[in-house]
């Protein structure tokens, strides 16, 4: 087979697996569209509604290293295939579901599906390619493809709870995830690990249990906005001694299910280092923007997708732009300055000037964008600073680094909005004038106090509300991007000088044995 065929096959390949991703980061986007009609259908309780928020990124964090570590012995195509007929099925489901526990369980396995997908299409672009600059160049496609899911997610499910039901976002995943089984049964080439290390059941039951008690601790204190929470501690310190235990006994295996070595590689946790900080920085702010664009501005969810389209253009023309730029000034001044234009665009958010509007937000908007594409430099960097038989290892961990990025961010900066919004609103006539219960749904979020000032015809508690949540939202925006500027600066010193995406990867792994040491 010419190397022009070969090449071929392989960016058709990479259009089939960013398609499916395109499928993956859509859905999750949908759901926040379809929660308000799913509550009004099947009134879960407030537990029941987290439960149905937080079990797919749950199961999908805690699946992910050993999904990873079965793929590279079962067959990464297999597992693709395995990902997408369980996430159509579980999508499928949904018609015959009727309570909020049935969604629980549904999400669940749309996380089980998830888990399967995601590592898959990584480490499958990482084989696919032996030049380092198309490897580089597919992964800013599969960035920005992953982008442009988050922006178009909330238009598509938009336009299908209006015209449809909430079901609907459900459903859509079916013919394609359909078609993604048809594609990739002719389209996709097999691939396996030449090394994929033990399969190690006692390690696996340290991994999952171990994340998702830290998951679940961090998203608690998050929902209570409390760190006075003896169960959410609990879990915390034993979700984090499970994962040290997991740690110490793959450092201490010949050929462990998960290999830390790799972090014996600096372009390797530079990566890391940018995944894991940048999503904890932007997580929150990006998540309340969202809320503050329909809650104080008065769009809708539609409208609302069609305002962040700039933030998602942006992020697609810097990903596909970022490996021809990293060519000529280097990836690690790529990614540096990628995640410090995005920090300076957050503080912008507090800095400026007078009534804050969606025109005035529109630029710091377009720095955020290109600081989400820039990330695709560390994809880049992260699968080009593995070894190709631990390409599993290395997606796994990268995508680890973003869930728990988010979770922690969203968790943390949220409940610091959380709190200011609050203390704004203490000193509120209005809100003294009301019940206690109506009190505490003001409190609780922008969106509860925007319906109660709608439905008692309070126009004056709305635009305190409104003032006070935007209040938190730039001071929270100041929070993640200072943040974000020491994130770049910590890339920029942890990537070596001289860094190139066409360098060829030494195995780090015995440089860093004297981790078990």
């Amino acid at each position: 087979m010419s190397a022009d065929v070969t090449t071929r096959r392989a960016w058709i390949a990479t259009t089939v697996l960013s398609a499916s991703l395109l499928v993956i980061v859509m859905d999750m986007t949908i759901l926040n569209i379809a929660l308000p009609a799913m509550s009004n259908d099947l009134h879960p309780t407030a537990n029941e509604l987290l439960w149905i928020v937080d079990v797919y990124s749950l199961v999908l964090a805690g699946l992910l290293v050993p999904a990873a570590s079965l793929a590279d012995r079962w067959g990464r195509k297999r597992m693709l295939m395995a990902g997408y007929a369980i996430f159509g099925a579980a999508s499928l489901l949904i018609l015959v579901s009727e309570s909020p526990t049935a969604v629980i369980g549904i999400r669940a396995l749309l996380g089980i599906g998830g888990a399967f997908i995601m590592p898959a299409t990584l480490s499958m672009i990482r084989t696919l390619f032996s030049d380092p600059r198309e490897r580089a160049r597919a992964l800013a496609v599969w960035a920005s493809v992953a982008g442009l899911g988050a922006a178009i997610g909330p238009l598509i499910g938009g336009f299908l709870v209006e015209h449809f039901s909430w079901q609907s976002a459900f459903l859509v995943n079916v013919p394609l995830m359909a078609l993604a089984v048809i594609a990739g049964a002719f389209l996709l080439p097999e691939s396996k690990s030449d090394d994929p290390g033990v399969w190690d059941w006692f390690g696996i039951a340290l991994s999952f249990s171990g994340m998702v008690a830290l998951m679940w601790s961090v998203k608690h204190f998050g929902a209570e906005s409390s760190l006075l929470l003896p169960e959410g501690w609990a879990a915390f310190v034993g979700g984090l001694t499970l994962l040290y235990l997991f740690f110490r006994r793959s450092v201490r295996q010949e050929r462990p299910m998960l290999d830390f070595g790799l972090f014996g590689s600096r372009v390797f946790t530079g990566g890391i280092v940018a995944a894991l900080g940048s999503m904890f920085a932007m997580g929150a702010a990006l998540l309340l923007l969202a809320q503050w664009l329909q809650a104080v501005e008065g769009s809708s969810p539609l409208q609302a997708g069609v305002e962040l389209i700039p933030l998602a253009a942006a992020a697609a023309i810097a990903s596909l732009a970022a490996p021809w730029v990293a060519d000529r000034i280097g990836p690690r001044l790529v990614i540096a300055g990628g995640i410090a234009a995005a920090g300076i665009g957050m503080i912008l958010v507090y800095a400026t000037p007078g009534e804050l509007h969606y025109a005035t937000i529109l630029a710091p908007l377009c720095l955020v964008g290109i600081g989400m594409g820039a990330l695709a430099i560390g994809s880049a960097l992260i699968m080009s600073g593995s070894p190709e038989n631990r390409a599993g290892n290395a997606a796994a961990m990268e995508e680890t680094s973003y869930e728990l990025g988010n979770v922690i961010g969203v968790a943390l900066l949220g409940s610091i909005a959380a709190v200011l919004y609050r203390g704004r609103l203490n000193g509120s006539d209005q809100l003294a004038a009301l019940p206690s219960d109506l009190q505490d749904a003001v409190r609780e979020s922008i969106g509860s106090a925007a319906g109660v000032a709608e439905e008692l015809q309070l126009p004056q508690l709305g635009k305190e509300a409104g003032v006070a949540f935007t209040e938190s939202m730039q001071l929270t925006s100041l929070t993640g991007g200072l943040i974000m500027l020491g994130v770049a600066v910590a890339v920029y010193f942890t990537i070596p000088q001289g860094t190139r995406l066409d360098a060829k990867v030494d195995d780090p792994v015995e440089a860093a044995r004297d981790l078990s040491r």
